[in-house]
């Protein structure tokens, strides 16, 4: 079978992967979670999940009239590493959605005009109207974190860009959008082997990019740059919930109940919404006490 990139994702795990990394690759189990510091030895039972998962997607077609009838406007940005299931974490959530009042917005590469705009602009166009839920795969954090990595920004850009996304998020906060901020966190050994999932599977290797390939390489620096960005934009008013991610049963369950547990929308069964799941979820010490490692 022809492998994308020319197999360079295969080439990166015999040849330049970390020992242990490959170590645990190789060991694991179906079920096993492949990080270590993740709280949980293995994925949550596929039973347990759909049960769980059915619960909150009745809640969530709950929610979505409640921002209908109320008129209120929803943004949720879904940011992470790489692989760590942003686009399911996003499907999950809206697949049984109305897609008239739920879109997902996942933006190109800015084209000539919007790369001579305020950085901010082009995401501003795509807020919510009233009674609409937007949810952002990948964001205006760009910046803080894989265009700093990759030099597409220069240092001063980006801390322009520090100096900006604070009070533009209060703005939308103070205009009155309920604004959520999720970052999904894997371990670098979690990372590979879904990349290499990815390099194998036809359907799925339309994901990967040579950024990814690169990128797997600047392990560290992305860490760096992660905890940087997490730090300097969480606050009371616009926090960040970071999920650990490498088993993402468990983290699609607690991103939809992180939206619900706070709102109190019509006919809401706080029982069905449940409780988060502390060991799952929390805020950027996640990854800057090495959660994500």
């Amino acid at each position: 079978m022809d492998l994308p990139l020319d197999g360079a994702i295969s080439e990166y795990f015999k040849d330049e992967a970390p020992s242990d990394v490959r170590r645990l690759i190789e060991g694991a189990d179906k079920d096993d979670v492949l990080n270590p510091r993740y709280p949980y030895p293995e994925e949550m039972k596929r039973h347990q999940y759909e049960e769980e998962m059915h619960l909150l997607q009745v809640e969530l077609v709950r929610f979505q009239a409640w921002v209908k009838e109320s008129g209120a406007r929803v943004a949720i940005l879904f940011e992470g590493r790489d692989a760590a299931g942003k686009g399911g974490s996003i499907k999950a959530f809206s697949e049984n959605l109305n897609p008239r009042g739920a879109r997902v917005v996942a933006l190109a590469k800015p084209t000539e005009i919007e790369a001579g705009q305020w950085y901010f602009q082009r995401y501003i166009a795509q807020l919510p109207t009233a009674g609409e839920i937007v949810l952002f795969d990948r964001s205006w954090y760009n910046r803080g974190v894989v265009e700093h990595v990759f030099g597409f920004c220069t240092p001063e850009q980006r801390a322009t860009w520090f100096e900006q996304v604070g009070p533009f998020e209060d703005m939308l906060v103070n205009e009155g959008i309920h604004l959520f901020k999720f970052w999904l966190n894997v371990g670098r050994a979690t990372q590979l082997e879904r990349f290499l999932d990815r390099e194998r599977d036809p359907l799925k290797q339309w994901k990967l990019s040579w950024i990814d390939v690169e990128g797997l390489k600047k392990w560290d620096e992305y860490s760096a740059a992660i905890a940087e960005t997490l730090i300097r934009t969480h606050s009371t008013r616009t926090p960040w919930t970071v999920l650990r991610a490498d088993d993402k049963r468990r983290a699609r369950l607690n991103v939809i109940r992180s939206v619900l547990t706070p709102i109190d929308y019509g006919r809401k069964d706080a029982k069905a919404v449940g409780a988060l799941d502390p060991k799952v979820v929390g805020g950027p010490e996640v990854v800057t006490t090495g959660g994500g490692v």
